[in-house]
């Protein structure tokens, strides 16, 4: 089967009604313009206290949206009917993550004027921005397929927020507990060394080792994806 961007945007528009209309899912979305906004007026400059406000935009809108919108196709019974249309599992997951992406970049993009956040390779940081994108849509949906409604993936989604938000904190304790010397390969803290290189005149090439742990997780958690989702399909 021939995959069809017309079913992908058809998924899209539908979506888009959906979070419209459910003002809880979409408030997640301005506080990390919020919090930008305070970052901002406090004068906040350190790459480091930028980068939680994009880490914690890519759990805000890219995992929980995300994870919103499966768990709410799940609770109004609509997702088997999805699953079962003549769309395949490329078109429907591919549908089903574009308004997360879309809104995920709008928001980071706002949140980096509002902190006057000035890349010295905006092509780098954007090209690692959308990866991390990617990833977190990934997680967002294998939450989504393994919750049963809006509100239970509003409560699975607080520990990932920790961990992906302020995880890379751990770092500064790993001189003292080894063991935490594995959160430096976490996708949030790869993603603020990129920029803190970016930001001493790295180029694409300098930064290839962040890019492909960041890679790595994406085929980790697309895995998971699809085993979780045909797992779902056959139920």
């Amino acid at each position: 089967m021939t995959f069809s961007i017309k079913r992908s945007i058809a998924i899209l528009q539908k979506d888009y009604k959906d979070v419209s209309k459910n003002l809880f899912v979409g408030s997640s979305v301005f506080m990390p313009l919020i919090m930008a906004a305070l970052y901002g007026r406090m004068g906040v400059e350190t790459i480091n206290e930028q980068y939680l406000v994009f880490n914690m935009t890519f759990c805000l809108v890219a995992a929980f949206v995300q994870c919103s919108l499966i768990a709410e196709e799940k609770e109004k019974n609509t997702l088997r009917g999805l699953m079962l249309s003549p769309a395949s599992t490329l078109e429907i997951l591919t549908g089903k993550s574009l308004l997360s992406f879309i809104g995920t970049i709008l928001v980071i993009a706002f949140a980096a004027i509002l902190v006057e956040y000035k890349p010295e390779n905006i092509l780098v940081i954007s090209v690692a921005i959308a990866l991390s994108a990617v990833f977190y849509i990934g997680l967002g949906t294998v939450l989504g397929l393994v919750t049963k409604s809006v509100m239970e993936a509003s409560v699975v989604i607080l520990p990932f927020m920790g961990i992906f938000s302020f995880g890379s904190y751990l770092t500064v304790l790993a001189d003292k507990y080894p063991v935490l010397k594995a959160a430096e390969y976490m996708p949030n803290a790869q993603l603020i060394h990129l920029a803190n290189d970016v930001q001493m005149g790295a180029s694409l090439l300098d930064v290839w080792f962040q890019l492909a742990v960041i890679l790595a997780w994406i085929a980790v958690i697309y895995v998971i994806v699809v085993v979780v989702y045909r797992k779902r399909m056959t139920d």
